[in-house]
């Protein structure tokens, strides 16, 4: 698993999971060294068998007083080799931890060395285990990297936040498991030889996506579904889902080679960035379900979907007193089953029709009959013949606010029968006729975390004994063992590395397991597994992928047979003319556009003569041809003439002026001399004074440069000598003025002098090859008359030219207009166009932002008022140039603004159940205080003496209360939420026993039974002794629940994610301890249902997010 980093590479994590990146003047050694007495390690090591593992502890003392870039670990040995971990106790050049794990010995290791590793790297949460961050990965350990890594493991400031727990006494643990596994050499291993089946090539991060098709694929039915799908010889795969599907299963059929999945992606309308972006397998299987289920409507295929993967629910609420009983039928193409909490695939699908009763404060309300005790639960009306199982292996933690992935051992059999116990899974209205038996199909597994992974699949393509195992291009023979039971989950368990000694097994996790699973019914297996032939394929179809094959072929004899071959490219004066002032405006050709031919090295030069005589009409005799040579100004010209003794050799013989012999290629510039007549002449005896020279004429009032042709001269000879002939070239007047500029370079920057017309040719330092450009001389008048009045002035303004496409930041996948500007356009230059074409008075409300040619996206910060001198700054991202540029208008001017902190604050009435949304823009050092001063001016206050504070409030929980001299140019209010309400009156008047404490809306998940935070978080006053239900009418009051409502309402005290339910007659004061943790991780919770509306605005947004879900746009 590789991550895109400049230049883009393979990527499997949006985190930036990468080699460290850093040049070292001695390699990979540490800057510097800390003392042993500060670090810790402790290592449990294994037998260097295959897989050889170890866990590795590292405890670093005095953390946080790390006063060095980067920190090594001490060596601990896995597998026979040596490793050790790095961070950057600061970050890696970001606000994150960096970690890699790094080959200890690289430096001295002998060329050519590889090692091949699975490992996890952690930070330790030291007061709840289950907080610890972990993440993992695979990597080939080579020479170029040696460390390999996460650049953005965890936020810094999560790491040294002492109340989270990652640094106790100032301590931090860091933990990694590492597998060493055997290397496969599978360079030169044949997938399509070895198995009969070929695999799918990684666009960067699309494994997922392979695996899924994969699966696809290999069942029959569905693939000659997709086959018998309506398209024509004149769509193209790119353009139409149904043909890029169909060629890939053609070539995934019939080729004997890895299959590229581009055209597929390109049909989904997906760009480049999607492509390096991993998404969810289950997601897109119903994505990419419901679209070819749409495309088949009105097909002879219309209803394959529903017919291989739907299956019916019938969901149902039943009275236990009275006769009454409600019923709803639902569709499926796969199911959701438990992981967390089941042993296997049976126990998920008891907890899937499992019975709920619905009583007490949760009665059913059931029409005639009022509040009834009921059974509520889930039966299946039908299965489908293709079950699709999506195993939830990754679920929300509310704990933890985040993702986690659940590592379980969770078993699923080979057979799996869903009639059971006399059918308990299926309703009564269900057929019993048929028998719901199936067959393991598919196993598609994911290894990794929750920040990404590999995904890959084992499938027994006709249900026989033979698995394979499908991991992108490669595929290989399994056994059922690997395909079943190793991909289980759970942990694995090694002999203990001492026994007799210590004898405890070492247990490590398992990253990988399966994440989907695919059942074919056994009374469907033969139509299900059916025969898929070329009769299946569409006639044009066939002839358009055997063209391709053909063609693929053909190209693969080429590159086999390459060095038998020369490709000779022949540039003639009408290349020149044609590309000159059109394609090109500086040197004289672009080869590649000119007769190209592929020539044997062992026939004679002159029988390529021939051909060329026969190709352009110019007989052998009349053909003198000149090698070309690179110039160390990097410009590319005609070098000199080939002699009579290398025309008579082979053509493998002939090198070219850099004196390169067999070169791939050879390029020649075939001088053909023509008389009045337009007839070909002998070329002339070329002497050793004789120079070749090539013209451009440049125009200035058509800001025009063409070719005009070639000329030899003599070294002794002036160029006042040709002037005549120059004119007449250009059909000028014979005595008209010209200027001469000879053209030297062009990279980096552009030369181009002036040619003193009374000086020799010789004393001009010009030789064959030279370009000469000309012009009429400037007069007077005529000379602020142009933009350009020269040559050199033109060949600048060429040099820097560049078309910017502007786009709105609003909609930043939309071209919106294009301007063609200079990359030495300044600032105001550039602003001052944008605004001019938007109709904007004033420039300076131009804001600009560059774009990420990586991420396809604009930048997250925008670029400053004169922040960059130049265009070219602008459009620089990394080594990279691109041509975008994103724009906003705003209301006041980029100086003004950025000499102000604009807040986003939500005030909240204090009367009244109203919240409205006020960007507040003052100086940078104001306060927090001057903030609510504005703000009164802008709200209705419950009364005039009124005094307001500013909170921070993030999910549902209030984590700050802003002092009011706190300056707001460090206050970040992009992903939290500002919140100005009132100070009630009993809070001016604490008493000294009294607490001020949080209170938060909680819901718990009946299945789960996990704790999630909703509403609007308060704060409320609790006195010495106050019991809850004392407290209780106060929150009533204060919130204005009917009594019926809060009647069903529980209440809990709160600590560190822990809930302890209270009693009426407990004291809520005993249980508030001031400054344990921080204070809101003790909290008094109110448990009931979301019943709050919704309110009108939004929670804060990033200035511009990105984050999306799998989508096919066409």
């Amino acid at each position: 698993m590789t991550m895109m980093t400049p230049p883009p590479l393979e990527q499997e994590d949006t985190e930036m999971l990468v080699p460290h990146q850093e040049e070292l003047a001695d390699g990979n050694q540490p800057m510097e060294v800390v003392p042993a007495a500060e670090t810790a390690a402790v290592v449990e090591n294994q037998p260097a068998e295959d897989p050889a593992v170890s866990r590795f502890t590292w405890r670093i003392e005095n953390f946080s007083k790390l006063n060095i870039r980067k920190l090594y670990s001490e060596v601990f040995l896995v597998g026979g080799y040596k490793w050790r971990v790095l961070i950057f106790p600061k970050g890696n050049n970001v606000d994150y931890l960096s970690m890699y794990l790094d080959v200890a010995d690289s430096a001295i290791l002998q060329h050519g060395w590889v090692r091949y590793a699975q490992f996890s790297l952690a930070v330790i949460n030291q007061i709840q285990s289950n907080y610890t961050i972990r993440k993992d990965t695979q990597h080939q350990f080579n020479a170029r990297e040696s460390d390999w890594g996460f650049t953005s493991f965890m936020p810094l400031s999560e790491l040294y936040d002492p109340s989270k727990g990652y640094l106790v006494n100032d301590t931090c643990i860091i933990e990694a498991e590492v597998a060493v596994r055997r290397i496969v050499d599978y360079w030169n291993y044949d997938s399509k030889k070895e198995t009969g089946y070929v695999g799918l090539k990684n666009q960067g991060a699309t494994c997922y996506m392979n695996s899924l098709l994969q699966t696809l694929y290999h069942i029959p039915h569905f693939r000659k579904a997709v086959y018998h799908m309506p398209t024509t010889e004149n769509d193209m795969p790119s353009g139409s889902i149904p043909l890029a599907l169909q060629s890939l299963f053609y070539k995934l059929q019939y080729s004997e080679n890895s299959v590229s999945t581009k055209d597929l992606t390109k049909s989904f309308g997906w760009d480049t960035h999607d492509s390096f972006m991993q998404h969810d397998v289950q997601e897109l299987n119903r994505v990419l379900s419901e679209k070819l289920e749409d495309k088949m409507k009105g097909t002879v295929v219309e209803g394959t979907i529903q017919r291989l993967f739907e299956g019916h629910i019938m969901n149902y609420i039943q009275c236990i007193n009275v006769d009454f009983k409600s019923t709803r039928k639902e569709s499926f193409y796969d199911l959701q089953l438990d992981v967390k909490g089941c042993k296997d695939v049976y126990a998920s699908f008891d907890k899937y029709v499992e019975v709920e009763r619905l009583e007490g404060d949760n009665k059913y309300h059931a029409e005639q009959y009022g509040l009834q005790d009921a059974k509520k639960g889930v039966l299946f009306l039908d299965f489908p013949p293709v079950l699709q199982l999506q195993l939830k292996r990754f679920e929300y933690d509310f704990m933890r606010d985040a993702m986690v992935k659940i590592n379980d051992r969770y078993e699923f059999p080979l057979q799996l029968d869903l009639d059971r116990d006399n059918g308990k899974y299926l309703s009564p209205e269900a057929d019993r006729t048929v028998r719901n038996l199936y067959t393991l199909h598919s196993v598609l597994v994911h290894s990794g975390g929750v920040h990404g992974g590999h995904y890959y699949a084992f499938i027994r393509p006709t249900l026989s004994d033979q698995w394979f195992k499908f991991d992108d291009e490669r595929v290989t023979k399994e056994d059922v063992k690997r395909a079943l039971e190793e991909q289980y989950g759970g942990e694995e368990e090694l002999p203990p590395a001492n026994p007799g000694v210590n004898n405890t097994p070492f247990k490590f996790t398992k990253y990988s397991n399966a994440y989907m699973l695919v059942y074919i019914r056994e009374s469907d297996k033969e139509k299900i597994i059916c025969n898929v032939d070329e009769k299946d394929i569409a006639e044009h179809l066939r002839i358009r992928l055997k063209k391709e094959q053909e063609e693929k072929e053909l190209k693969k004899k080429e590159k086999a047979e390459a060095h038998l071959y020369t490709i000779i490219k022949v540039a003639r004066d009408e290349d020149l003319s044609e590309q000159i002032g059109k394609e090109i405006y500086f040197d004289l050709v672009d080869h590649d556009k000119v007769r190209s031919f592929r020539v044997q090295k062992q026939i004679p030069f002159m029988h390529f003569k021939e051909e060329v005589a026969k190709e352009f009409g110019i007989p052998v005799q009349f053909q003198r041809f000149w090698v070309w040579a690179k110039r160390q100004n990097h410009t590319y010209r005609p070098n000199r003439p080939l002699t009579p003794q290398e025309e008579a050799q082979l053509v493998g013989n002939i090198r070219d002026a850099s004196n390169r012999a067999h070169s791939a290629d050879l390029k020649l510039f075939l001088e053909v001399e023509l008389g009045l007549d337009r007839r070909p002449l002998p070329p002339p005896d070329k002497m050793k004074e004789d120079i070749l020279l090539f013209f451009k004429l440049y125009e200035p009032d058509k800001k025009e440069l063409r070719y005009v042709g070639r000329l030899f001269v003599k070294a002794p000879g002036k160029p006042s000598e040709i002037l005549p002939k120059l004119n007449e070239m250009a059909g000028f007047a014979p005595n008209e003025e010209i200027e001469l500029f000879e053209e030297i370079k062009f990279e980096p920057t552009v030369m181009c002098e002036h040619v003193d017309k009374k000086l020799s040719f010789r004393a001009s330092q010009l030789e064959d090859g030279d370009i000469i450009c000309y012009q009429k001389s400037p007069t007077p008048d005529n000379e602020h008359q142009y933009p350009y009045p020269d040559v050199p002035s033109f060949l600048e303004y060429i040099h820097n030219r560049q078309v910017v496409h502007f786009r709105s930041l609003e909609k930043p996948k939309e071209d919106d207009f294009s301007l063609e500007l200079s990359k030495l356009s300044t600032y105001d230059d550039v602003v001052e166009r944008v605004a001019h074409k938007l109709g904007v008075d004033d420039p300076s409300k131009i804001r600009l932002t560059s774009h990420n040619c990586y991420s396809q996206q604009p930048k997250p910060q925008p670029i400053k008022y004169r922040g960059v001198e130049h265009l070219a700054d602008m459009l620089v991202h990394y080594n990279q140039t691109c041509d975008i540029l994103y724009y906003e208008v705003l209301d006041i001017p980029l100086p003004e603004l950025q000499g102000l902190k604009t807040l986003k604050v939500a005030f909240y009435h204090a009367t009244k159940n109203e919240v409205s949304v006020h960007c507040i823009r003052l100086p940078k050092n104001s306060t927090v205080g001057d903030v609510l001063n504005e703000l009164k001016s802008k709200v209705e206050l419950s009364h005039h003496n009124a005094e307001l504070r500013l909170i921070e409030v993030f999910y549902h929980k209030i984590y700050k209360v802003f002092p009011l001299t706190e300056k707001i140019e460090t206050i970040n209010d992009q992903y939290w939420t500002l919140r100005a309400e009132e100070i009630p009156e009993e809070e001016k008047n604490v008493g000294p026993q009294d607490r001020l404490i949080h209170v938060y809306h909680i819901i718990k998940d009946p299945q789960t039974q996990q704790i999630q935070n909703f509403g609007e978080p308060f704060f409320m006053v609790i006195h010495e002794g106050e019991t809850l239900s004392e407290v209780k009418v106060r929150i009533q009051k204060k919130l204005q629940v009917p009594d019926e409502d809060f009647s069903k309402w529980k209440f809990a005290y709160f600590a560190l994610g822990r809930p302890d339910y209270l009693e009426d007659s407990d004291v809520v004061s005993s249980r508030f301890q001031r400054n344990v943790y921080g204070p809101w991780e003790q909290y008094l919770g109110l448990e009931h249902s979301d019943t709050t509306p919704k309110r009108s605005f939004s929670a804060n947004q990033n200035r511009h997010t990105f984050e999306k879900p799998v989508k096919i746009y066409n």
